[in-house]
């Protein structure tokens, strides 16, 4: 795979925006600049055998735009490795505002590859935080071929109640906004392997997975992911498709997020605060005390 004219590392745009406002503190009266989030439309677009289609448009925090295109296409089953992806890059249209220029990505596929489509069908339009529902999805991941994690790992109790801090440390762009997602990827012994963020909990999944399958690691076995908010149906489909056995988060899921673990041997986390968590799938990877 390999990229064209505008690569990411040449997009100027930002993953955090000054902003003046009014601070009060203690009845005290205060202006200052403060850091807030970037949140900005970004358009995928697939290009193949001459034709342009978008795939998705998605409120996301511009930065590892390229991961969030690749994962977003992986995990709704459209590409299944890097080889059906011959090139990635901004759209260089002469016609564009300048604003624009980097909130569209072209994802060229390769010669004589046309993917189906109907999965997009689900949902045209991605917000950042609302997930897609109903029994036509949960069937769908059977219609796609999708099978259950390898089993294992057992994973300790100190080790699910390290993974919210840990994740939190190693949120970069929330340390200075306040106001990012993230997901992360673990070892079953708690060691980070990587963490994404972004305005979007979906958003953050993408970027993660579409790293992992443009740096070859999929599926991701005996792996851990851990999200900020609660895990959703969306969540869990990602996990499922790059192969990940266990979930958690530190919210609640949601009613479908637990029929997609159960129907697959999945193993998900919710309520992760401290040493409290809530098991409602796959208590066999965890090992509690009892």
């Amino acid at each position: 795979m390999s990229s064209a004219e505008m690569t990411e590392n040449e997009s100027r745009a930002s993953s955090t925006t000054s902003v003046n406002i009014m601070e009060v503190r203690d009845g005290k009266v205060s202006s200052r600049i403060d850091q807030v989030a970037t949140e900005e439309p970004m358009e995928i677009r697939l290009l193949a055998s001459g034709r342009r289609v978008t795939a998705a448009v998605t409120m996301r925090t511009p930065g590892s735009d390229f991961e969030l295109a690749t994962g977003f296409l992986y995990g709704e089953g459209l590409v299944q490795t890097t080889t059906d992806i011959s090139g990635i890059s901004y759209c260089v249209d002469k016609d564009l505002d300048e604003t624009q220029l980097f909130n569209i990505v072209n994802v060229k596929l390769r010669s004589g590859f046309i993917p189906d489509l109907r999965p997009l069908e689900r949902h045209f339009y991605t917000s950042s935080s609302c997930g897609v529902c109903g029994k036509a999805s949960l069937e769908s991941l059977d219609l796609r071929g999708c099978r259950a994690p390898a089993p294992g790992p057992q994973v300790a109790n100190g080790v699910l109640a390290s993974l919210p801090e840990a994740l939190r440390q190693a949120q970069g762009i929330f340390e200075s906004t306040g106001g990012l997602h993230a997901a992360g990827l673990f070892t079953s012994d708690g060691e980070l392997v990587a963490v994404r963020e972004d305005v979007g909990r979906h958003n953050a999944v993408d970027k993660l997975i579409g790293w992992a399958l443009m740096q070859g690691k999929l599926p991701l076995d005996g792996k851990l992911l851990m999200v900020s908010g609660r895990s959703s149906f969306e969540i869990m489909q990602k996990a499922l498709a790059a192969g990940i056995p266990m979930v958690c988060a530190v919210s609640a899921p949601s009613s479908l997020a637990v029929d997609v673990a159960r129907r697959f041997d999945m193993s998900l986390i919710g309520f992760l605060r401290g040493s409290r968590f809530n098991v409602y799938a796959g208590r066999e990877r965890v090992a509690a005390d009892r």
